[in-house]
């Protein structure tokens, strides 16, 4: 069993496997009190402490896992260089007022190879799917184990990953899960960052570099309500794009959120949402902007 950190005294209890959490539920089960969940990988910033104050707000029960799940990381690379900080993030979420804290090892998530396989459909074809071979299904593996494990009645995401919200939002309904999932706003930095884990590996250089991706978010939403069309707004960023040295953009998409299809128009009646993924120097990045008249 993994040690936690000495340097603090939890109030939180932090619980490894199954097994520890079914005892620990079975306490407060004939209590009939609500349980929420929020899924994390670890390297909590504050957008992670969004969703924590919602489902500490939301919940009588407040759960948070850590866990960095090896199999929806299509390249090996981002997956060892993922960062870590447990001590740090525990430390946050003590101070947030969190109850339990589940921290799994990959033997305990895994105890053997997994033969499942999701297949989400057209929404992971595009976009983050197409450029990230394995990742949806790895997302709805772990989100299924840990909603089966925890058995919350809320489960906390952020609209960040706006693909993955479309693609948990299936696995949800198709499998009858009865759980309801709250959809957090993006935090941003001042000047307009969305805040990701992986911004800690980017370069004092790279970090105003990457700034390119919000910016031509905004630049698109100011242009299509003033009456561009679409197709001339995203060829326009892309050649922004290029003439952005260290920056390589992957996609820059007109999308339908609830059912993730992708737009050729842009409608100001309908609801639709920008999404972008780009690597900054060697790190890669994602975002989205919800595009509201």
């Amino acid at each position: 069993m993994r040690q936690l950190p000495q340097a603090i005294s939890y109030r939180m209890q932090v619980f490894y496997t199954g097994a520890e959490w079914a005892t620990i539920r079975s306490n407060f089960h004939a209590e009939n009190l609500s349980i929420g969940l929020v899924p994390t990988m670890g390297a909590l910033h504050e957008g992670h402490l969004d969703l924590v104050a919602q489902c500490v707000k939301a919940s009588t029960i407040s759960v948070v896992s850590i866990f960095v799940n090896p199999i929806q990381f299509n390249n090996p690379e981002d997956f060892e260089k993922y960062p870590s900080s447990l001590q740090e993030d525990l430390e946050l979420l003590e101070k947030a007022g969190v109850d339990y804290v589940f921290v799994p090892e990959v033997k305990t998530m895994y105890p053997q190879e997994t033969k499942l396989r999701f297949d989400f459909g057209s929404v992971e074809r595009i976009l983050e799917g197409a450029f990230r071979p394995g990742h949806f299904n790895g997302v709805g593996i772990i989100v299924s184990k840990l909603f089966n494990i925890i058995q919350p009645d809320l489960a906390f995401f952020g609209q960040k990953d706006l693909q993955q919200v479309a693609v948990i939002k299936r696995l949800v309904q198709d499998l009858s899960f009865p759980i309801e999932l709250k959809i957090v706003p993006t935090r941003r930095e001042t000047d307009g960052l969305a805040l990701s884990s992986r911004n800690r590996r980017l370069s004092p250089e790279d970090r105003k570099k990457c700034l390119i991706l919000y910016e031509s978010m905004i630049l698109a939403q100011k242009e299509l309500f003033e009456g561009k069309k679409w197709l001339e707004v995203q060829g326009e960023i892309s050649q922004n794009f290029k003439h952005c040295e260290g920056v390589e953009l992957e996609y820059f998409e007109l999308v339908e959120p609830d059912q993730f299809e992708l737009l050729n128009e842009f409608d100001p009646n309908q609801k639709v949402s920008i999404c972008v993924a780009a690597y900054v120097g060697p790190v890669r990045l994602i975002d989205n902007l919800p595009l509201n008249a």
